[in-house]
């Protein structure tokens, strides 16, 4: 099942929806409640896409993948380490990313994002999967030159625009090893697998949840590969997850 968000028209209010073959229908309710699917009435290439979802918090995983953690210089730790990003960093495929004047060398990163489907709280790693709706893409942009002087991710990843996830969630998808993809201007940026991150999805959904209650509609981000780099006013950056779809942004400059 793919669910998504989407507008019929640019200046409408988006709504929840559903995609087969290319044609996408109305969702009575957010996918996560109980819900009735309407008719596919409207082809895909006619709507605007929004974020598959809105967010109530979203929770990022650092140092998940050696080969980042190389290009860092940092060790691996023995439990997952994590950060959050706000609600309004959150954007959609073919909306633009927005460099802000405080920084001079942003980073792209791409990786899986998880939807939480349920309430979930100390959840084990074996029933993970009742508590998962979907994935999607996600794009965990850095102000990496912010991030060094005040030592802490919180300002150098929460600007607007700094999350870019979509194009949808895909709900039937096993993300033990998927293959992503970022290109950056046509050209290959990061490739990878999931099956290369030290926590995998269970791992991680199960230890969060033994610290908060994760609420229906949260995005897990999980960690990046390597090949993490600069962006500039121009760039046009692709992920794409295997299973998943693809996410296109664009850069501009924040006016």
């Amino acid at each position: 099942m793919i669910f998504l968000r989407y507008r019929k028209f640019e200046d409408d209010e988006p709504t929840y929806g559903w995609m087969e073959e290319g044609r996408v229908g109305t969702v009575s309710a957010e996918p996560y409640d109980e819900h009735v699917r309407g008719a596919l009435k409207e082809e895909l290439e006619n709507v605007h896409l929004a974020a598959p979802v809105q967010p109530s918090k979203v929770i990022g995983i650092g140092g998940n993948y050696d080969a980042r953690l190389r290009e860092l210089g940092s060790e691996a730790s023995e439990l997952p380490w994590f950060f959050f990003k706000p609600p309004s960093a959150v954007i959609g495929t073919n909306q633009q990313i927005l460099i802000p004047p405080q920084s001079q060398y942003v980073e792209f990163a791409a990786e899986l994002g998880v939807v939480i489907g349920r309430r979930a709280r100390w959840v084990s790693v074996e029933d993970v999967h009742h508590f998962v709706l979907g994935y999607t893409c996600a794009n965990d942009m850095t102000a990496r030159d912010l991030r060094q002087p005040d030592r802490y991710d919180a300002r150098s990843k929460s600007f607007d625009t700094f999350l870019p996830i979509g194009p949808w969630i895909a709900t039937d998808v096993d993300p033990s090893d998927l293959v992503i993809v970022c290109n950056v201007n046509g050209q290959v940026r990061q490739m990878s697998s999931t099956r290369d991150m030290r926590f995998a999805v269970p791992q991680v959904i199960a230890f969060l949840s033994s610290v908060m209650t994760l609420e229906p509609g949260d995005v897990i981000i999980t960690g990046t590969p390597g090949g993490v780099g600069k962006l500039v006013v121009g760039d046009v950056v692709e992920i794409e997850i295997e299973g998943i779809g693809e996410l296109r942004n664009t850069v501009a400059e924040a006016t």
